[in-house]
Parts: structure tokens; C-alpha cells; sequence
């Protein structure tokens, strides 16, 4: 295989897959190669509702040809035995989508996954690939989608179909076809609307997916329009692109993505969510700013995350040359650095908080003497916010709760100085914390952004003091593990009650005792609960003798 020599969309290009022309003259990839000086071929892809005329990827010279089959021939590897199956049984197999995008990006998704399309019918799929694959699941069988494991490798087979929306459904109706290239003109993007047919690796590329990915553009294969009433999903899918792969929105498709915006209606919450997380998880910083830029642009995020686009009305009472929805994206980009050096990485909950944060301001934006504007408490009008969006987009329960928690603690560092908490104070910043710690302190740092220098110095000499204050607490006092000094069975025994509420709430006033005053071992701590029964009306026992109450 030849070395990589041009550069696409970040990555580099064999090149065989270029040679012929001197270097000067020569075009950047296939679909854009004139084999002879005058005009380039074109075709019409046939048996397409959205006919266009396109550089064709016939135009290759066949040492191109061999070229691009190369870097395609390893992922297609995998399939080999599969591939002699469904031709034994007289039925065409070809890696498409993201597979042939991928390879030619030169990136190499997890887990070894692959698309494969096919004219074979969903049962005949499942029919031929039982004697093949470890294991079959057919979730989306009734989209004409069979699923499939064989060792590390994962494929997902698709028959050749259409499908559409009807207005107000949730569902498309499937209608399946027998050609790859009416198939390839339903997909979303032209880049991911090339083939390679197997086990040949002719590349199929009807509508300049090749040359789509040089000038990392997104485009789609006919009319945008159509492409969005046939799965208006795909609007949320041009922003997880932009993030995912650096590429931008073709004008035209980002002009009906703002025409059409409001057909995500039909899309269901779980659909949006999957979109959502992954476009969130894009490799940072630039790839979420980028993602979630293109929704704001373009109003997408009005129909999926309205708060998000409302802080651009709203002045930061810190920054008064930027409004809040930039400080958000600065926050999300600063999140994404930081990442890494608290053990983290792509984080779902640090991002969704850092993206989130501020979206009780507007609703509490209040004007003050001087031009001056406040958010008073808007860290807890926003986490009731926070939690409310993302349990109407579906997503887990436990990721609602900490991001929402996340939220609400985002401001508690704001007001330390240098040893001006009391280590009381610090066990509480812990203890409130809990599991998510870690992410509070990326979060932390990250909303800390300001222009003045000797102030963002500051800033980060201060929560550089209270991690170092955290550290030596934990090592002392193992803070993650801070319980009161007596359980409750012991409670139980030292005031004779039963199991109750008068238990808990015994425990949560020695828990409070032991934040504030450290360890306060077994007799202070008997001394201490034995005052509060008597202030709580109860009535209060001898003290027990050393060894009871165990």
C-alpha cells in the first residue's frame, strides 16, 4: 500500500490514488479527475426521484481504481465467507455508508462495524447468514435491517428500500427495490452515499461523495427537502457530521434545515437523544461547539433544545462584550480540554452540564443599579430546567440526575479564596459533590473564563488550593466516606426507639456534626446526640456504659 502524500479532511489519501499527473496539476481525488483535457463525464444516476448530475467515479484510471479498492479491501475482509454466500445464493453485497466513507477518511470506527446493503430480502438475509454469523438479532427487521456478529465484527445489512415519513408518523413506510444506486440516492449524505459492490471494490459513487469529502462539505444526494421529509432526522445528523468530521453545511441544506426545522416533531425523543449524544461526544473542543453552533444557526435547536438558543438574548453581568450563549460554548470547549487530565473523556454528563449551565439565567435576569444585570439562584431555577429537557428527550434517568445535580452545584466554588473555606466548608463541598466530584471540578474550571488575566490566575491559584485542600482532608479523613459517628442501630440503642423517621433524623444531625467538626469520636458523639433528644422533646436515657450500644 502507498504511502498517504494528500491531505483530506485532516487525514491523507494512498498515492496511487492520485498518480498519473504531475503533481501540480493534479486534482485532489477521483471524483474530480479529468482523464483527458475538456470537460469532466457526468451522469444521471438512474432510477432516482432526485436525478443530478454529478462527477461519475467511472472517470478513474484503473490504477486509481486499484488504488481505492485497496482501502477499502481490509474492512471488507472481514466478510469474506459471507460474501461467498450470497453470491452462491445469486444476491449482490456491498459495503456503503459510513464503511466506505470511513476508509477513505482513514479512520477506523470501534468494535470492527460495517453497513452492508443488499437486494437479498430481510428473511433471505437472516436465511443466508445463519450458517455464518455467532450471532443474528433482527430489531430492525421491519425497516429491512438484520443485524449480525461474527467474531469482533458487527454488520448491519440493509436491503435496497426507500422510505418516507407521512405526515404526523413516527414510523417511515419501507418500500424495497432491487438497485444499488436508487438505494444510495436515499441516503442522507453524498458522502455516505457511496458503495464499494464485493468482493470486486468497484467504488460507486453516483452523486460526488469523493469529492464532497475533499471539500469536507455536507451535501445531500438530491433536494435537501426531499431528504428531510423522507427522515427529518437527518437534520440533527448534518450537525452530528459537522461535529464528528470538521465538515461544513452545504448552504442549501442548511437553508431547509431552517425551513423544515419544525418536521422533527415526528421524530421520537429517543432518535433525538441518540443524535444528541453523539454529536455532545464529538471529539473536543472544537467538534460540540460546531455541532451545537449549526443547530443554533440554523433553529434546529428551537424544535430539540430551545433553551440553548434563548441565552443569546441575555448579557453576562461578567462579560459584557459577549452574551451568554458564547460564554456556553466557551465553557463546552474548556469542559472538553480539561477532560482528559481528570481521567475523563468524551463525557456525556460533563458536557451536558457544561452546555446547560447557565439556562436558568434568563429566567431570572434581573436588572441592578449601574446597567448592571443578576441571575439570582439561577444555578437552581436551571437544574429544575436541566432535568425537565432531558427526561422529555428520553435520556437515562441517572444522566438527567447528575447533570441537573451539576447544574445546581456549578456555582458553590464562586467566593473561595485562598484558605478562607473552612475545612468544614470543604467537607461539605465533598460530601454535597458525592460521585460526581470529579466532573464538578471540570465543570468548575471551565465556567471560570474571563479576559482579565490576573484574574483568571486567580481564579485558578484558588481551585488549585482547594483540590490540594480536598486531597489532604481525603487522605486524613477519607472524605468519599464520611458516615456519622454512631450507625443506626446504635442510635436505636442508645435513645431506645424503634426504627423510624426519629432515626434519620438523628443521623442526619450527627452527620452535620461530623462535617463541621471533623471526627468527633463515640462519647462526644453519645454526648451530642443525647442534647438533641432532649432539645427534640424525647425522653433522653442515661448515658450507656462503655462497650453497650455496640
Amino acid at each position: 500500500m502507498s504511502e498517504m502524500l494528500l491531505p483530506i479532511a485532516g487525514f491523507r489519501l494512498p498515492a496511487a490514488i492520485i498518480a498519473g499527473r504531475p503533481a501540480a496539476a493534479r486534482p485532489w481525488f477521483p471524483a474530480c479527475r479529468r482523464s483527458a483535457p475538456g470537460p469532466a463525464r457526468f451522469r444521471l444516476a438512474a432510477a432516482t426521484p432526485y436525478p443530478r448530475a454529478v462527477p461519475d467515479s467511472p472517470d478513474l484510471t484503473p490504477r486509481q481504481r486499484r488504488a481505492a479498492a485497496a482501502l477499502l479491501r481490509e474492512p471488507a475482509a472481514a466478510v469474506n465467507g459471507l460474501v461467498r454466500l450470497f453470491a452462491a445464493g445469486g444476491y449482490e453485497l456491498s459495503l456503503v455508508g459510513g464503511s466506505v466513507r470511513d476508509a477513505f477518511l482513514g479512520r477506523r470506527t470501534g468494535g470492527g462495524d460495517l453497513d452492508l446493503a443488499t437486494d437479498a430480502r430481510p428473511e433471505q438475509v437472516r436465511e443466508i447468514a445463519a450458517g455464518w454469523a455467532d450471532t443474528i438479532w433482527e430489531t430492525g427487521i421491519e425497516f429491512g435491517t438484520v443485524g449480525l456478529r461474527k467474531g469482533d465484527t458487527v454488520c448491519e445489512i440493509t436491503t435496497y428500500r426507500s422510505e418516507e415519513y407521512q405526515p404526523g408518523s413516527r414510523k417511515p413506510g419501507v418500500t424495497y427495490g432491487r438497485s444499488l444506486e436508487a438505494d444510495l440516492a436515499r441516503r442522507d449524505f453524498t458522502v455516505n452515499a457511496m458503495a464499494a459492490p464485493l468482493p470486486s471494490l468497484e467504488l460507486v459513487d453516483p452523486f460526488g461523495g469523493l469529492r464532497d469529502l475533499r471539500a469536507r462539505v455536507l451535501r445531500t444526494p438530491g433536494r435537501p427537502e426531499d431528504s428531510f421529509n423522507d427522515d427529518a432526522l437527518r437534520m440533527l445528523r448534518a450537525a452530528r457530521f459537522a461535529a464528528q468530521l470538521g465538515f461544513a453545511v452545504a448552504p442549501e441544506v442548511a437553508a431547509a434545515m431552517t425551513a423544515m426545522a419544525g418536521r422533527l416533531s415526528v421524530v421520537s425523543a429517543e432518535r433525538i437523544s441518540a443524535e444528541l449524544t453523539k454529536l455532545i461526544c464529538s471529539p473536543g473542543p472544537d467538534g460540540p461547539v460546531r455541532g451545537i453552533s449549526v443547530l443554533v444557526d440554523t433553529g434546529v435547536a428551537e424544535q430539540v433544545l430551545p433553551e440553548v438558543p434563548r441565552l443569546r438574548l441575555e448579557r453576562d453581568e461578567h462579560f459584557r462584550h459577549k452574551d451568554v450563549y458564547q460564554h456556553t460554548l466557551t465553557v463546552l470547549a474548556r469542559a472538553t480540554t480539561l477532560e482528559p487530565a481528570y481521567g475523563l473523556e468524551n463525557d456525556l454528563r460533563v458536557r451536558l452540564a457544561a452546555l446547560l449551565h447557565d439556562i436558568g439565567k434568563p429566567k431570572t435576569r434581573r436588572k441592578l443599579p449601574g446597567g448592571r444585570v443578576a441571575f439570582h439562584h439561577h444555578e437552581v431555577v436551571g437544574a429544575v430546567m436541566a432535568a425537565e429537557r432531558l427526561t422529555a428527550l428520553r435520556f437515562p434517568s441517572a444522566v438527567v440526575s447528575d447533570v441537573s445535580e451539576l447544574v445546581a452545584l456549578h456555582l458553590r466554588f464562586h467566593g473561595y479564596g485562598e484558605r478562607e473555606w473552612t475545612d468544614s466548608a470543604v467537607r461539605r463541598y465533598v460530601r454535597d459533590a458525592g460521585h460526581l466530584l470529579t466532573r464538578l471540578h471540570v465543570l468548575t474550571r471551565a465556567d471560570c473564563t474571563t479576559r482579565n488575566t490576573a484574574k483568571a490566575q486567580r481564579l485558578e491559584r484558588a481551585y488549585d488550593d482547594l483540590e490540594k485542600r480536598i486531597a489532604v482532608l481525603s487522605v486524613q479523613e477519607e472524605l468519599g466516606k464520611i458516615r456519622p459517628d454512631l450507625n443506626g442501630n446504635q442510635i436505636m440503642a442508645i435513645l431506645g426507639v424503634p426504627e423510624g423517621p426519629i432515626v434519620g433524623k438523628a443521623l442526619r444531625y450527627l452527620l452535620g456534626l461530623r462535617m463541621d467538626h471533623g471526627p468527633l469520636g463515640r462519647e462526644r458523639a453519645i454526648h451530642e446526640l443525647l442534647g438533641w433528644a432532649a432539645a427534640e422533646g424525647l425522653d433522653v436515657p442515661e448515658p450507656p456504659s462503655e462497650g453497650d450500644a455496640d
